[in-house]
């Protein structure tokens, strides 16, 4: 009886060791598997700060590029390409917008001491005229002078948005009108 006791104890004492040595490599592997997610974490803020920055790359391309197509519709306009620049303005209090840290971007040209504000889109839809018409008081007040006159510059435009910024009198340059109802 002494000596199955003492196998007993002794198949105890290995059972233990073996617990050991996996809870030792158990603790190994949970530090690994942070490691592991510390580094996804980390690529998942880089990725997003990467795609971030080609967005705001491609979407300033792609306005410049919208711009070249109507170049000579702006022209006739007495609008110089060159002479267009960026508009950004955060509204830090919401004193302006009435919306705390809103941000108003849009391009703007001052000519013979003349506002001119520009909207380029690829494509206009009625929430993006509806957003231009709240920017252009903000514009007109943090400049301190009336806009002369109010552009949209888009690739296509919804009918809807159309008939908006008419009435809104937004001089509209565009490639076609699609009928909103074909939006998908």
């Amino acid at each position: 009886m002494c000596n199955k006791f003492n196998e007993i104890i002794i198949e105890l004492r290995s059972i233990r060791e073996e617990q050991a040595i996996y809870t030792k490599k158990l603790m190994e592997h949970d530090m690994k598997f942070d490691q592991i997610d510390k580094s996804i974490k980390s690529l998942e803020k880089r990725v997003e700060v990467t795609i971030g920055s080609i967005g705001k790359r491609w979407g300033e391309d792609l306005e410049r590029t919208t711009m070249e197509i109507f170049r000579e519709a702006l022209e006739k306009r007495g609008i110089e390409l060159g002479k267009i620049s960026k508009f950004k303005f955060k509204d830090k209090d919401g004193s302006y917008t009435g919306r705390e840290g809103e941000v108003i971007d849009v391009d703007i040209l001052i000519k013979d001491e003349k506002l001119y504000i520009i909207e380029v889109k690829s494509h206009a839809e009625l929430d993006h005229v509806e957003r231009l018409i709240d920017k252009v008081p903000v514009v007109e007040k943090v400049l301190n002078r009336k806009a002369e006159k109010v552009y949209l510059i888009a690739v296509n435009i919804n009918d809807d948005a159309f008939e908006r910024a008419e009435e809104e009198k937004i001089e509209v340059i565009y490639g076609s009108i699609i009928k909103s109802s074909e939006e998908m």
